[in-house]
């Protein structure tokens, strides 16, 4: 579903005068049914490398294969059609005024604005029925403005699904959320992953408490460069993780849910 090999992003400062290397020499592989968590610190890479395998970017150099198709050689309108996103910028582009049914509907057509005409009711039906897989059947009428962060992120995901997307990826979904909120969108992440066994998905995140059960596999990334990627249970330990970071931690993991504790002298 995704083959990245050797994939480097540069960008010019004009500011610093130089060239600044975003991602280095990434290679990362992602199959069928299998969910990863990409974990770093600010600055690490990770929201390049979801626009990079989300064909919102190309690489410097390096290939990447999004779906069997390689970036450079395919129309990329067409290739983002299969893939379900979710950022924060979604969120600011869709109008506060849709109900959280017609925020849901944006998604039949990947367009931040009703499509209407082109609506039938079977897309209402097929909206419900994700609203209920992410436990947001009950926002259906309520306005996207008037709906709290976690709530606005599980409309988010569902509308990601209305398109029967071939690649879900989300980039911090848990960003800003309470404790409620939080383990809503987790709940909803484990809901989808038993009802679409197939549907990889990549969720770029700071915190290992926000990461789901369901979860298979993890990639750590720090200064453009990946640090280690696998099973989730080897790539998440203390040292790994701490040297991602920066800083001494102890990791712990039970029954799927992971925490991170800072080890001060």
């Amino acid at each position: 579903m995704l083959r990245v090999r050797d994939a480097t992003v540069t960008r010019w400062s004009s500011s610093l005068g130089r060239e600044l290397r975003l991602l280095d020499g990434i290679d990362w592989d992602v199959a069928p049914g299998e969910h990863w968590v990409i974990l770093g610190p600010n600055g690490a890479g990770k929201t390049t490398l979801m626009h990079l395998v989300g064909a919102m970017a190309q690489p410097s150099s390096g290939t990447v294969e999004v779906l069997g198709a390689r970036l450079g050689r395919v129309d990329v309108r067409a290739l983002r059609e299969r893939i379900g996103f979710v950022d924060a910028r979604l969120a600011r582009s869709l109008r506060g005024s849709y109900t959280g049914l017609q925020t849901v509907m944006t998604g039949a057509f990947n367009t931040i604005v009703l499509q209407a005409r082109r609506l039938a009711p079977a897309h209402e039906e097929r909206a419900r029925q994700l609203m209920g897989l992410v436990s947001a059947l009950d926002l259906a009428g309520r306005r996207f403005e008037d709906c709290s962060q976690g709530e606005r992120q599980r409309l988010l995901l569902a509308r990601a699904l209305m398109a029967d997307p071939e690649l879900l990826l989300l980039d911090e979904p848990a960003a800003g959320l309470d404790l409620p909120g939080r383990e809503g969108l987790v709940a909803a992440l484990v809901s989808l992953a038993r009802d679409r066994p197939a549907l990889p998905t990549a969720t770029v995140t700071h915190h290992l408490e926000e990461i789901a059960p369901s979860t298979t596999h993890a990639l750590l990334l720090r200064g453009g460069h990946v640090l280690a990627a696998g099973p989730v249970d080897d790539v998440l330990t203390s040292a790994r993780v701490g040297d991602c970071f920066g800083v001494p931690v102890e990791v712990t993991g039970r029954r799927g849910r992971w925490a991170a504790a800072v080890e001060h002298a």
